[in-house]
Formats: structure tokens, sequence, C-alpha cells
């Protein structure tokens, strides 16, 4: 797995900043429960408003999560001052989310100064034992925030 080093000290700060005040991350209600260089683990507590009817995850949630596993990643590589935002990503669902909680790990594969690209493979956690239920490659565009 490839090594990544974060330019900006405070990575962990501004990712989370970032993300969690975004209206869509508050809906959800996930929590970070790890995030490194180049790295993050998500966390989102199953509610029957994010389940279908059989209280299997919804696949949009499943790919949200994903989205927001994989930009996360990228965004503790970012510089002090600068952004990133989603430009594609594709899911592909082994199988049902059938948990108590539903894991997304991201992380990233290559990063330039003005695109990254990641994955996410996202976990459902029923009584301690994680099932693969869903892989994503997620890319990004990079962007300084305007002064």
């Amino acid at each position: 797995m490839k090594e990544f080093t974060a330019t900006n000290p405070d990575y962990d700060k501004h990712v989370q900043m970032a993300v969690l005040s975004m209206p869509a991350a508050k809906l959800l209600g996930f929590k970070f429960n790890d995030l490194n260089p180049g790295h993050c683990e998500i966390e989102q507590v199953t509610r029957k408003e994010l389940t279908q009817h059989n209280g299997y995850f919804q696949g949009g949630i499943i790919g949200a999560l994903a989205d927001f596993a994989g930009g996360s990643a990228a965004g503790t590589l970012l510089p002090p001052g600068w952004i990133n935002m989603t430009t594609d990503f594709t899911v592909k669902l082994i199988a049902p989310a059938d948990g108590e909680t539903l894991l997304a790990r991201g992380r990233v594969i290559d990063a330039s100064t003005h695109t990254t690209v990641a994955a996410a493979d996202l976990y459902a956690v029923k009584q301690g034992r994680e099932t693969l239920c869903a892989t994503a490659l997620v890319t990004l565009r990079n962007l300084a925030l305007k002064g």
C-alpha cells in the first residue's frame, strides 16, 4: 500500500471541519474513526431512515458514504487553503449491507496537484463480523480556495 505524507499539519481538523459542516454529512450523522494521510475510516450507525424496507442500508446511502470516505482520504493530502470536489465516482454493490453499522474505509490511490484518485471499501458490521458489501473508485478535483 502506498504511503503518503500530509502537507497540512492540521489535515485532520481541516478534513473533519470541511466534511462534517456539509448538510449531507450532518443528515447522515456519521463519525470519523480514523484519519491519517491518504486514509480514513467513517462509521455510520444503522437508522431506519437510511435503510430499505428489509433493513439493509439503501444503495444511495452506501454511495454517499463511499464518496465521503474517498474524498476525506484525499482531503488529508491537500495543502492549507485547498478543498476537493468529486468529479466522478463508481460504486459496485457486492452484498447486502446488513449490519448494526457500516464502515467506509477510504484510501488514496494516486494524488497530484489538481486531481486525486481514491478508493473506498464498505463493510457491513453485524455482531462484530465485517462483510464487504461495496467498493468504489472516486476521482476528485483539488482547488485552491479563493482569498
